[in-house]
């Protein structure tokens, strides 16, 4: 049966990297080691956050993380942030296609990196409110915080493909 977490009824502790116990006040149950996801990960960066056991059943829900307690809220994002650490792309530095393969070099919040799309239509998806996520040929995936923000020469290489 899957507990639903609706605010300060949870104490949220690190473990270890990704994974966090929670203690539930009400029933002085402990669960160690549970690995949180999220349920929609493109729009609810905190909302249904699902907490997974060791054989990756889900045990938790945490609607909102924002009605948690503050410690436990910090740890939580913490272990998300860990978990989903996508590389923000603040400009693109050089891009070629040859043979319908798209090789992108950009500047990110965690360096320069190269990587390589096949399919431009199916891995850059342009998200409402300014967003851009980019999926390459490796599965790993990339974030423009809001395409606007962008240089004019990287929307000039973006634009194109959106």
């Amino acid at each position: 049966m899957i507990t639903y977490i609706d605010g300060p009824e949870v104490r949220i502790t690190e473990n270890d990297g990704i994974f966090v116990d929670v203690e539930f006040y009400h029933t002085k149950e402990k669960k160690t080691g549970l690995e949180p996801h999220r349920l929609f990960p493109r729009s609810g960066m905190n909302k249904y956050i699902a907490l997974l056991d060791e054989n990756g059943d889900q045990v938790a829900v945490i609607r909102n993380i924002d009605t948690l307690i503050p410690e436990s809220k910090e740890v939580l994002q913490k272990a998300l942030d860990d978990y989903y650490m996508i590389p923000r792309i603040t400009r693109f530095i050089k891009m070629t296609e040859k043979f319908k393969i798209w090789m992108w070099t950009a500047e990110t919040d965690k360096g320069v990196i190269t990587f390589e799309i096949r399919n431009h239509i199916a891995s850059v998806k342009p998200l409402y409110d300014g967003r851009v996520l980019i999926r390459d040929a490796n599965d790993n995936r990339y974030e423009i915080p809001d395409y606007r923000q962008l240089d004019k020469n990287s929307r000039k290489m973006l634009l194109p493909k959106l």
